[in-house]
């Protein structure tokens, strides 16, 4: 018992001295990383002269932070985790049974979302900000998630279930906006006539960029597409007589709801209900509305991937050849890919522009496709429950970030946290993919299966896509 103790004594002291060792060295690495962003500041004073102000203060919360984050991992998180593995690996064998939130987690969160416009409404006037105080919930919150939740799971479609890299995704998302904003301006035509008209218009761009890349896969397909979204923001940029450049396009018509309009007018939503006036309801009109395009986007892709054209996706994305070998189309398998994610983003794009009521090219850069293919990644890709999750955590904590004043007590009054947003941004993608490597849902339920349905784990499929 001595011996096991004094064993257990050492390992312990060993594990202390390593976490000590490797926080030294995340706060060295932390420091050399931050000096030039964090300690040091580049101003212009009224003379235009150039000022370097040091703000070793905040570098040194930058550096400690690092540091105790390391020894707590070191020391104390990657243990437990350990044995938590040791733990799982000798309970394999054991069935556990679902528990009802795990079974009915898809409905309770469809319920969740019908309910949350009420909700937050109610909250808001009972604190006493009334009805207009939940503008921002409801749209910030609300519908701009959903936004990228409908555009990740079109995206979704083309790398998650066929495996093809489009890193030019936001290109029909603009497509889409700019239909239905020319459109509308020019011909006066209404929301819901040029909503599946963008969709189409979109799917037909979808197809052409699929015919020059029939033959590309990997970095070289990601490459043209890249192109292709690029291509797409010039044009919006240069095609003056027609997009207005830069300038964008501004006075959308809004969406209406069976001809009422959520105006100030005796005609309008607010008048007919004889409810006070508030830009509130058109935005909860809006949620409402995105969520059924969601859930539309959601049916879509579930019954797509049951049919033989959605096991034609899969069998692509595992390995083109052997999808070839077995008498499958590649050529129509993925241009019905590009041009199903397509119509789903020029859907969510015409959405956007009559969200926004004005559209320009500064809307659709590269950052977006970026932010919507780490979405992708992050939750999982082929799996629509962890993809709305990586939504939620990714555009929600960017948006939560702008409520945190408190920070500013803590790292100075000029502290301004939106600024750090694509930093604790980078961060949070690098320790999730540490942490979940195969995204936050890493197993899949097969579509075909025989005489019992079960989950299979990520690690088994190729790049976890599965």
């Amino acid at each position: 018992m001595a011996n096991i103790a004094s064993t257990t004594a050492s390992a312990g002291t060993d594990l202390t001295a390593r976490a000590l060792r490797e926080a030294v060295f995340a706060g060295l690495i932390s420091l050399g990383l931050f000096v030039l962003f964090v300690g040091l500041e580049t101003t212009q004073n009224i003379r235009n002269e150039l000022v370097l102000n040091q703000r070793w203060g905040l570098l040194a919360i930058f550096v400690i932070v690092a540091a105790v984050g390391r020894f707590v991992m070191v020391a104390y998180v990657q243990p437990a985790l350990a044995r938590r593995k040791a733990a799982k690996a000798e309970a394999e064998n054991v069935v556990k049974e679902e528990t009802f939130f795990s079974r009915n987690f898809s409905k309770l969160a469809i319920a969740f979302l019908v309910l949350y416009p009420p909700i937050v409404v109610m909250a808001c006037i009972s604190m006493g900000y009334g009805i207009q105080g939940s503008l921002k919930w409801v749209d910030n919150f609300g519908v701009q998630i959903l936004i990228y939740v409908m555009l990740a799971w079109g995206l979704n479609i083309v790398v998650g279930l066929a495996g093809l890299l489009d890193l030019g995704y936001v290109a029909f998302y603009a497509v889409g906006a700019y239909s239905y904003a020319l459109l509308s301006t020019y011909f006066g035509l209404s929301f819901w006539v040029l909503l599946p008209v963008a969709g189409l218009l979109s799917a037909c761009w979808g197809m052409v960029l699929g015919f020059p890349v029939l033959r590309l896969r990997g970095d070289y397909l990601a490459i043209v597409t890249l192109a292709f979204g690029e291509i797409i923001r010039l044009v919006l940029i240069n095609w003056t007589e027609v997009t207005k450049g830069t300038f964008g396009v501004s006075g959308i018509a809004k969406a209406t709801l069976f001809g009422i309009k959520f105006d100030a007018s005796k005609d309008g939503f607010a008048a007919l209900m004889g409810l006070p006036m508030s830009s509130a309801y058109y935005k909860i009109f809006l949620f409402y509305l995105i969520l059924g395009l969601c859930l539309l986007t959601a049916f879509v892709t579930i019954r797509m991937r049951r049919m033989p054209i959605g096991r034609a996706w899969e069998a692509l994305r595992e390995d083109e050849i052997a999808c070839k070998s077995l008498g499958i189309n590649t050529v129509t398998t993925k241009l019905t890919a590009f041009a199903m994610g397509a119509m789903f983003g020029g859907i969510a794009g015409s959405f956007f522009a009559v969200r926004q009521g004005f559209v320009s090219p500064e809307s659709f850069v590269f950052l977006e496709s970026a932010v919507i293919l780490a979405i992708v990644v992050l939750g999982g890709m082929g799996s629509l429950t962890g993809i709305a999750i990586a939504a939620v955590v990714m555009i929600g904590g960017t948006e939560i970030l702008r409520e945190l004043t408190f920070l500013k007590v803590v790292f100075g009054p000029n502290f301004t946290p939106e600024l750090y947003r694509m930093l604790i941004f980078g961060l949070a993608m690098v320790v999730v993919m540490v942490w979940k490597p195969r995204g936050f849902v890493g197993s899949r339920e097969p579509t075909a299966f025989l005489r019992e349905r079960k989950a299979v784990s990520g690690s088994f499929t190729k790049e976890g896509h599965g």
